[in-house]
């Protein structure tokens, strides 16, 4: 069984197309989310119909509750434009899609051979808000585990692709398909790989377990079409990431 791990996709359509065109082409059993759906870019309706037709289990993660609850993303941030951005994607989005969201799970434990179990959530199997990094210490991850158990263990959240192997699990970050970040930030001001769309494959055969951490180029003229065409509130921030990335080029 082969699966591919999308999150963070933040109404980044145009980077989603460009993740699901590299899976169709790679070919996967399903597609799981791992959360994060349409805040903070410019086409949340277009990436909520796109996994509606994908029909692929999703994960509720931290931003997907704020829609449902607007009063948390309060005690998560003080950034008053992430608030904002926030704010303005539940305002364009109508009853309909709410309910959408209302039907991702907190977590979902897969059973991929008679070998290999694959565990999903968005930031740990605790809370959709926690970190899981390359550098936690292994005390630490042990408490956000919280005892949790499988072969591989895949989550999102911090927007930087990570795999790494904890007590003879591989916990699995895919990073992020709508604005991958070059570092974890805790909260500050991201820097963007915004050429690039991130996900993962988990494959496992007959008890042999294989991970793919893959990043998809992405077409940025189309991208900067949106965003221009949009009053998103980040809007500004990621038009200079977006053009900063043309004069590297």
């Amino acid at each position: 069984m082969r699966v591919a791990l999308i999150s963070d996709i933040h109404g980044n359509a145009i980077a989603l197309e460009a993740v699901l065109a590299d899976i169709e082409r790679v070919g996967v059993d399903q597609v799981y989310c791992l959360g994060d759906v349409a805040t903070l870019g410019p086409a949340p309706h277009a990436s909520i119909d796109c996994l509606r037709k994908l029909a692929c289990p999703c994960i509720l993660g931290n931003h997907d509750e704020f829609l449902l609850d607007p009063g948390l993303i309060e005690t998560y941030t003080d950034a008053q434009v992430v608030v904002e951005s926030v704010n303005w994607c539940r305002a364009q989005l109508i009853a309909e899609e709410l309910d959408f969201f209302r039907t991702f799970e907190p977590s979902l434990k897969i059973e991929m051979d008679n070998r290999a179990t694959l565990l999903l959530f968005h930031g740990s199997p605790q809370s959709n808000m926690h970190d899981i990094l390359a550098t936690t210490p292994p005390d630490e991850l042990d408490d956000l585990l919280a005892g949790a158990h499988a072969t591989v263990m895949a989550g999102g959240h911090t927007h930087v692709q990570m795999l790494r192997q904890h007590m003879g699990t591989l916990i699995v970050n895919p990073g992020s398909v709508g604005l991958p970040f070059e570092a974890f930030v805790a909260g500050a001001a991201p820097t963007l790989l915004p050429a690039y769309a991130e996900y993962a494959t988990v494959e496992a055969n007959n008890g042999s377990v294989s991970v793919d951490l893959r990043r998809v180029a992405v077409d940025l003229d189309p991208l900067r079409q949106a965003v221009r065409g949009s009053d998103l509130p980040l809007r500004d921030f990621l038009l200079e990431q977006y053009e900063a990335e043309v004069q590297t080029d």
